[in-house]
């Protein structure tokens, strides 16, 4: 009867979870829509959320919504996937040989110092104003949390578990891929969801200069057009955005640490 009632419990308890993480959504939206209806805030500055919803449902039906996401999920795909492929690499490179990273570090920390965003007008200088310019920065603000992710990972590994596999007569190629990297694995996938939040971000600032779509030329076109329902439309889509991407990484998080649930101290 008790090992019946075990489940049953497990899923009240997820029920409860999930109604207490709505409850602040709920509670923040109805909010949101009080203040500019109660005329607390002029809806000319702030759209109550049916009226947001109701011009996400226009970009729909005219086709422009699927485009600007459609771009915006483009753009930070690609600059994330090379910043991670990039950060990781270089992050085990250095991580592993101390000689490459004391070459390579200073280079890396003067360049770590410039911010994505001061940097713009050299990449449209080089790159020009098209889709590479903005790939570009979206690369450069998700790198760094990758690659430092990674080499405090490795450098974090437990001596006694790499002497304990040479001792056994391991390769270095099988102490790299059995021992080092999964034990890398979780720093490197915090940097890369940091990396994720970063991305978002170096978008908006991407798409502001010289897009003709996206999401974020839609929000700073809808605020330069006064469409404000429209503009926080935009921002709300960024925001989902962000929360699909970080939601992914999660996943993919979950399905290769695996191995990790049996170190927590939570059922």
């Amino acid at each position: 009867m008790l090992r019946r009632l075990a489940p049953l419990g497990r899923r009240l308890r997820d029920v409860g979870r999930i109604a207490e993480r709505g409850f602040g959504i709920l509670l923040l939206l109805a909010v949101w829509e009080a203040l500019p209806r109660l005329g607390v805030v002029s809806d000319a500055y702030l759209s109550p959320p049916s009226a947001v919803l109701r011009s996400i449902v226009e970009l729909a039906t005219q086709g422009l919504l699927w485009k600007h996401v459609g771009a915006s999920l483009q753009r930070s795909l690609w600059g994330l996937l090379l910043a991670i492929s990039t950060g990781v690499v270089l992050g085990l490179s250095m991580g592993s040989f101390r000689r490459l990273e004391n070459i390579v570090d200073p280079v890396l920390q003067l360049f770590r110092q410039t911010s994505a965003f001061a940097l713009f007008p050299v990449f449209i200088l080089f790159l020009g104003i098209g889709e590479l310019s903005k790939i570009a920065i979206i690369f450069w603000a998700s790198f760094w949390p990758v690659l430092l992710s990674t080499i405090g990972g490795v450098k974090q590994v437990d001596r006694l578990l790499i002497d304990s596999a040479r001792s056994m007569g391991a390769s270095s190629r099988f102490v790299f891929l059995k021992v080092v990297l999964p034990a890398a694995l979780p720093s490197i996938f915090t940097g890369v969801r940091l990396a994720g939040a970063y991305c978002i971000t170096a978008l908006v600032a991407a798409e502001m200069i010289g897009a003709h779509s996206g999401l974020g030329f839609l929000t700073l076109n809808s605020q330069e057009t006064f469409q404000i329902p429209t503009m926080y439309g935009g921002i709300l889509l960024l925001a989902l955005l962000g929360l699909a991407l970080n939601y992914l990484l999660a996943l993919l998080e979950g399905r290769l640490l695996r191995w990790r649930k049996g170190l927590s101290l939570e059922r």
